[in-house]
């Protein structure tokens, strides 16, 4: 489901590149000026995100980001030239998630909103997912309680990575998971484009799973952005 993201700032400008950038990545915005028009659009409901600035007509930042937070918990990021410490510590104190100064790199923004939604929407997705038991693709199931994978009915160990890197590609069959994300997925720390420790694990878990390692029809690599657990109607064996 597309993300509506709220830019609340009293400068044309920024919210213009914002939106750019925003929208370039499939997100949808909510612009508004001051304070009470961004009050107005989150209680008109639909926003999953809000990225707001401290020094705004009718109703500054800090303000918005206390009524925000008395009846919502979507993530905000405080976007400010107000950079002293004593700014930081009153906006992340009243509720806010994060606090980019200005001048700001566009890029860094989107990465920022990126990782806060992926945190607060999917892992909570997945946290909910794994209520479940067991997940079956295929002949392959991923048992939550052991930790442990079945394939055919025949037990394989598996390491906590595998194990990580097997829940996150089997809740899912198909989809493309980017290195980035299996990377902070499976590891719990920001990725830095180690590109050689993912192939390893990928490697050794292939070997466990796959009859054809070399051929592997279960762990899909797309070139050029990741990998995907294959599909049941894509698997030999139904």
């Amino acid at each position: 489901m597309t993300k509506t993201i709220l830019i609340a700032d009293d400068e044309p400008e920024i919210i213009n590149v914002l939106t750019l950038f925003l929208e370039a990545e499939g997100f949808k915005v909510a612009a508004a000026c001051n304070g009470k028009e961004a009050l107005t659009f989150v209680q008109k409901g639909g926003i999953d995100m809000a990225i707001v600035d401290i020094m705004m007509p009718s109703m500054d930042g800090f303000q918005l980001i206390k009524l925000i937070r008395a009846q919502h918990k979507f993530p905000i990021i405080i976007l400010s030239a107000k950079n002293q410490e004593t700014d930081k510590i009153v906006g992340l104190g009243i509720g806010a998630d994060d606090f980019i100064c200005k001048p700001f790199s566009a890029m860094e923004v989107l990465a920022r909103v990126q990782a806060h939604l992926r945190r607060t929407y999917e892992f909570n997705e997945a946290t909910s997912l794994s209520d479940i038991s067991q997940i079956r693709v295929g002949n392959m199931t991923l048992d939550h309680h052991s930790c442990m994978l079945y394939k055919r009915e025949q037990p394989i160990s598996l390491s906590s990575i595998e194990y990580k890197l097997l829940d996150l590609f089997m809740k899912f069959p198909g989809r493309v998971y980017t290195k980035k994300q299996i990377f902070e997925h499976a590891w719990s720390e920001h990725y830095f484009a180690d590109d050689n420790t993912i192939m390893v694990q990928i490697s050794r878990l292939r070997d466990k799973i796959e009859d054809h390692p070399k051929n592997p029809m279960y762990i899909k690599t797309i070139r050029g952005l990741g990998y995907r657990f294959a599909k049941k109607d894509e698997l030999d064996e139904k």
